[in-house]
């Protein structure tokens, strides 16, 4: 019994429950997208509604993301990951009793409401359990699960849809939601502290206030919303592109919109060793490198008549794309003290919500503009990538340029 409970306490053990929890998080999030079709078929609703239920989601989880790090940093991570579990998995169940646009639209809000203090909470348990020059790693490792959860969401949902129907595949992923919950309430105990990484009085130099008085802050804002409207628009909609460009059936377009993810959850992890190894007071080098790289392979994916192209450039395209996650989400992770960590996270994160926001409702009304084709939508994502490599050029290089912004601001 006592080497169970030590190895519970095990950073590593305690980083892949962090894992879990994103995992189900994003497949709760990503299984509407492969629903999508369906629900719009059942419900008669067109593309633009559909791409305004993706993006109601986001409206509930961006206006929560500061309030959720300050609840955070004020309660303790565990606290809010535990409510943020019941809510989005109570809410994954009223998704399949939805009979309406209207309905739909209210019931993803308030999802996104009670998923919101997720990411914050679990960033600051990252600065929580491991040490700084081990957290770049950390939270790469732990944010290639949202790539790991677009990749299994369709392989999951397919299947399960032709079996049960999209009604009762939201009432299963509740299940397992509800189920996690339990997980959290045994597992997560009081963090150690990180004694040779925190100075109490450098700590208190730092509020929420500053944070937000910093322009380096909102520049890391600026380059995590461009990125995430890439990441968002190409998750949310690659299943119906699919299915209505490149024809495939339902079962195939659930694989082979699989395999980009699984290579972005596989760079996210790589970029993250890379990163801390070969990138250190350079990660925003690594961030434009990555982001420019990415965003021309998804120029080639839509531009190819292929369909065998057109697969291998979007499984390139997303692993650039989710390798920018480490050099943006580094700064803040190695430079800045534990206890403000979480109202950073939300901070940063809430650029990237607002991005979760727009991203589907402006190519779902770009697609149906466009009676149909998707290039327009595409070419807003390459846009976007183009904002975060310019916001990414103006960011400092080193724990300097962060930290003493941040305390002079």
């Amino acid at each position: 019994m006592g080497r169970l409970l030590e190895f519970t306490q095990n950073k590593y053990f305690i980083l892949f429950v962090l894992f879990a929890g994103w995992m189900v998080a994003y497949l709760d999030r990503m299984v509407m997208s492969v629903a999508l079709t369906s629900i719009g078929d059942d419900l008669h609703l067109s593309a633009a509604s559909l791409g305004v239920v993706l993006s109601s989601f986001f409206a509930g989880y961006a206006l929560m993301q500061i309030p959720g790090g300050v609840l955070a940093d004020k309660y303790g991570s565990k606290r809010v990951m535990i409510l943020s579990l019941i809510a989005w998995s109570l809410f994954t169940a009223f998704t399949g009793f939805a009979w309406s646009l209207v309905s739909l639209l209210v019931i993803r809000f308030f999802f996104g409401v009670g998923e919101s203090g997720f990411p914050a909470a679990s960033s600051k348990a990252i600065a929580e359990y491991f040490p700084k020059a081990e957290r770049a790693k950390a939270q790469s490792a732990m944010l290639s699960s949202n790539a790991f959860g677009a990749a299994i969401a369709p392989l999951f949902a397919a299947p399960m849809m032709v079996w049960l129907g999209w009604r009762n595949m939201f009432f299963v992923i509740a299940l397992v939601g509800l189920v996690l919950v339990a997980v959290y309430g045994i597992v997560l105990k009081k963090p150690f502290k990180q004694k040779e990484e925190e100075k109490h009085v450098e700590t208190k130099q730092i509020s929420m206030k500053d944070l937000l008085r910093t322009p380096i802050m909102w520049k890391l804002v600026i380059a995590w919303f461009g990125l995430d409207v890439v990441i968002w628009g190409f998750a949310s909609w690659l299943p119906s592109y699919l299915l209505k460009v490149r024809e495939l059936d339902l079962l195939h377009a659930g694989f082979v919109a699989s395999l980009p993810f699984f290579a972005g959850g596989i760079s996210m992890v790589l970029g993250g060793l890379v990163v801390d190894k070969y990138f250190v007071g350079r990660e925003k080098y690594f961030s434009i490198v990555v982001t420019i790289l990415g965003a021309l392979f998804l120029y080639l994916m839509f531009k190819t008549p292929s369909l065998q192209l057109a697969v291998t450039y979007q499984i390139i395209s997303a692993f650039f794309l989710y390798a920018g996650f480490a050099g943006i989400w580094s700064l803040p992770l190695k430079f800045l003290p534990t206890e403000v960590m979480g109202s950073a996270a939300g901070m940063i994160n809430f650029g990237g919500q607002v991005a979760g926001f727009v991203s589907p409702m402006i190519m779902g009304f770009l697609i149906t503009a466009f009676n149909g084709s998707y290039n327009a939508a595409f070419w807003f994502l390459i846009l976007s990538s183009i904002i975060s490599v310019v916001a990414c050029f103006t960011l400092g290089d080193t724990k300097k340029s962060l930290v003493s912004k941040v305390k002079s601001a």
